[in-house]
């Protein structure tokens, strides 16, 4: 399974709809569930972005399909981080030239 970071802002209905927040992140959990992934972390933050989350999906296309639904409903514009482990680095390090 790969990693992907989330980061996430608020659209205009999503501000106005704030207060579903949590229970919007909860289906999120379940989604990324159903689509064979693993939220291990989703945090509010303050700053440029209004949430981030790191999320365990089997591929690239559960990590996209999963961004996709959820900027589908309109309350959230996502942007998709690949990221990598310290055991995944090290291979990717091996295979430098």
């Amino acid at each position: 399974m790969a990693y992907y970071v989330y980061l996430v802002n608020f659209t205009d209905q999503g501000v106005r709809t704030v207060k579903d927040t949590t229970k919007r992140a909860e289906a999120f959990r379940a989604l990324a569930e159903k689509l064979g992934g693993k939220v291990h972390t989703l945090l509010w933050t303050l700053g440029k972005h209004d949430v981030v989350t790191v999320v365990e999906a089997p591929d690239d296309a559960v990590a996209t399909a999963l961004s996709l639904s959820i900027s589908e409903r309109g309350n959230v514009k996502t942007q998709t981080l690949r990221a990598f482990d310290a055991a995944e680095m090290d291979k990717i390090l091996a295979k430098m030239a």
